[in-house]
């Protein structure tokens, strides 16, 4: 076992302080940013409703609009739900993966639905926080106009938080985001045959 210094430990700490007291200085824009997680790993949703908690947790007023979700109950829904309207506007509008739906014309339908929802929230300043969960999917199949989303998400409030998420973020989003998250996949429980879980998946 390595021999632990405590003179040694504090100069460390001391240094590590006197840079991230720097960082903290230099960062003196204070607006809202944008908040892309991606990638085929499990945790996108999952950190994106992390964060609509912290933000209920400080009082902001938040919408959440899911594109693809929809055709099944999920845990962070039934809880989410429990928040008074004026709080949290919550809209589930996708009718569930696009293979269960077996029809373009419902999705194409479902996401215009779910994307005059997002516009609306991302008008408002009413608004902090707004969370448009699988978004990105919608975009890489041709649901919605990419064009339209970067429009809307340039001419939002200026306080306003947006994340967005879902896999295969478009380059020109990533590009155009304050903060981006690639999840990887390394192991997934269901590929070796183990159900999706409540309170993990669902």
């Amino acid at each position: 076992m390595k021999t632990l210094d405590e003179a040694r430990h504090r100069e460390r700490a001391q240094r590590k302080k006197a840079l991230v007291d720097a960082r903290i200085a230099r960062a003196s824009e204070d607006r809202g940013v944008v908040v892309v997680n991606t990638g085929n790993g499990k945790g996108k949703s999952s950190s994106g409703f992390g964060m609509l908690a912290r933000a209920l947790g400080h009082e902001m007023r938040c919408g959440v609009v899911q594109f693809i979700k929809g055709s099944f109950a999920t845990g962070e829904e039934a809880f989410f739900r429990r928040f008074d309207e004026c709080q949290l506007r919550y809209r589930v509008m996708g009718e569930g993966f696009t293979w269960e739906t077996q029809s373009l014309e419902r999705d194409l339908a479902a996401a215009s639905k779910a994307w005059a929802e997002a516009r609306a929230m991302l008008q408002d300043e009413a608004f902090d926080f707004v969370l448009l969960d699988e978004l990105n999917i919608a975009l890489v199949k041709g649901y919605i106009r990419l064009d339209e989303v970067l429009s809307a998400l340039n001419a939002r409030p200026r306080h306003q938080h947006v994340v967005i998420t879902g896999r295969g973020a478009p380059d020109a989003l990533i590009e155009a985001a304050d903060t981006v998250t690639e999840m990887r996949l390394v192991k997934h429980a269901f590929k070796a045959g183990v159900k999706a879980q409540k309170g993990i998946e669902l």
